[in-house]
């Protein structure tokens, strides 16, 4: 497959003429050629957005929510077309793809296509002793939006960024991961099947270094919403700081799972396995570390790692595959680089460790980045392994004697993006949910999502918030108009 920019509603080669490999991770072989865009083609994509501006702003809310909606409908009738992309760019198992991913993508634009239909404004009656006026403040697009999203939830994330943008009125120029580009490519082709305007949303290819660096520093895009690493997300914010530009940076993670000794034990257990290791560890919101109260910890860890032990690592495509492959050979990489800093801080790997032998990945997966899902114990949680995001299937177990204790462990990190507890004492969590330093806290629960609540991190885990009324908010920019009224 050779990918283009969707620019100005044309699929368009890149200024530079140049492209780059994708590669399956699963196979180790090339399965699209991506476009290696660089300032011109993002001077062009913004061009197009700022005059495609005037005419979407002023397109009505009903209007716009039916183009969004005829794009939702048709990506539900391409699922499994695309969800077989996202697995073959990505390396996750296809069932996760199915089930999650691309369906989260349909929800992502009905959701906000829905959503302005139901907005208000805010009236307020001004009395003096000398004056009576009406204050109305409005709400309208910012322009053109610059929308840079990861590549490990690449159409979920990616039309998570998307779809508030465009419903709100406003253009856009997107950045999907050039590591994972096809269902970005495959959604320009059908904004095309559905009838979006030309300009509204343009799509650019390429590296973060050029094409992502392009997009934040342009100085008519003065909004960005990014998704991605932390040091990234700082950069985004040295340079689009002087500039003025409104930022929503989605970073990293370091989520602590608190089992209290009162939880449900299978359940807390089966979610904690589950929340360690989806989509092969590579969700900023999986829980990487554990949090275990003493008196079940030696029960808890044993039945973990047998959990992890059962966990099925192989051909994304085949069913009953739980970890397919890691996104690219570097990545794998940093990974491994991790498991051997655990061992020399001093802890002990419960389990996995290794790449799986080839011979049980079949032919096909035979050169595929695969990594088994990977359990330490026995570190300070201090240490660096408990300190910094890693990314990938490795998780640590550590104990806690109370509540202040957990408490402390889950907010020693510099991250706060998410946690979740597990506890049946109703008391204890609220009390830990107020004290815990992230932005989401789920209870008894982890990753059960509802469009509408604010998302977001603290600490280095990003700024602002996404999802519901923040979202809309975000790509709007209020207005006051103040109206005086005379004494008839």
């Amino acid at each position: 497959m050779k990918l283009a920019n969707y620019i100005g509603g044309s699929l368009v080669d890149p200024a530079g003429g140049s492209y780059f490999d994708d590669i399956d991770p699963a196979t180790g072989k090339v399965c699209a050629q991506v476009p290696d865009s660089d300032q011109r083609d993002v001077a062009h994509a913004v061009e197009a957005a700022g005059a495609a501006f005037p005419g979407w702003s002023r397109t009505p809310a009903a209007e716009r929510s039916q183009l969004l909606l005829r794009l939702a409908g048709l990506i539900e009738q391409h699922l499994d077309e695309l969800a077989t992309l996202e697995s073959i760019d990505t390396g996750k198992p296809l069932a996760v793809a199915r089930s999650v991913d691309i369906p989260r993508a349909v929800d992502n634009f009905r959701f906000f296509a829905t959503a302005i239909l139901h907005t208000s404004g805010v009236t307020h009656q001004t009395e003096t002793s000398n004056a009576r006026a009406i204050n109305i403040t409005l709400r309208g697009p910012r322009g053109v939006a610059g929308l840079i999203s990861p590549w490990n939830l690449p159409l979920y994330l990616f039309s998570w960024k998307v779809a508030p943008a465009l419903a709100t009125g406003n253009t856009a120029v997107g950045k999907p991961s050039e590591l994972a580009p096809m269902t970005a490519h495959r959604l320009a082709e059908l904004s095309i099947e559905a009838g979006l305007p030309p300009g509204v949303l343009n799509i650019v290819h390429g590296r973060g270094a050029k094409a992502g660096a392009a997009i934040v520093s342009h100085p008519d895009v003065p909004t960005i919403s990014f998704t991605g690493g932390t040091e990234t997300g700082a950069q985004i914010a040295r340079t689009a700081g002087p500039m003025f530009k409104r930022l929503a940076l989605e970073c990293g993670g370091k989520n602590p799972t608190i089992v209290f000794a009162d939880a449900d034990f299978d359940e807390a257990l089966a979610t904690s396995v589950r929340a360690a290791f989806s989509n092969q560890g590579e969700i900023c919101l999986c829980g990487s570390r554990v949090l275990v109260e003493r008196p079940i910890y030696d029960r808890f860890v044993e039945t973990f790692v047998e959990r992890t032990r059962a966990l099925t690592v192989g051909d994304p495509m085949q069913d009953g595959t739980d970890l397919g492959a890691l996104i690219s050979a570097e990545h794998r990489a940093k990974v491994e680089s991790y498991i051997e800093l655990a061992r020399a801080e001093g802890g002990t790997i419960a389990c996995g460790g290794r790449r799986p032998a080839p011979d049980t990945l079949g032919d096909r997966c035979r050169d595929g980045v695969f990594l088994e899902p990977t359990v330490v114990t026995g570190l300070d949680a201090r240490c660096r392994t408990n300190m910094e995001e890693i990314f990938g299937p490795l998780v640590t177990i550590m104990p806690f004697d109370d509540t202040r204790e957990a408490v402390e462990l889950a907010n020693i990190t510099r991250y706060g993006l998410s946690a979740s507890v597990w506890t049946n004492d109703l008391d204890r969590a609220h009390h830990v949910a107020g004290r815990l330093q992230c932005g989401t806290v789920w209870v008894n629960c982890w990753l059960l999502r509802d469009l509408r609540v604010p998302f977001g991190g603290m600490k280095s885990s990003g700024l602002g918030r996404e999802g519901g009324d923040e979202a809309l908010r975000f790509f709007t920019e209020p207005k006051n108009v103040c109206i005086r009224m005379k004494d008839p």
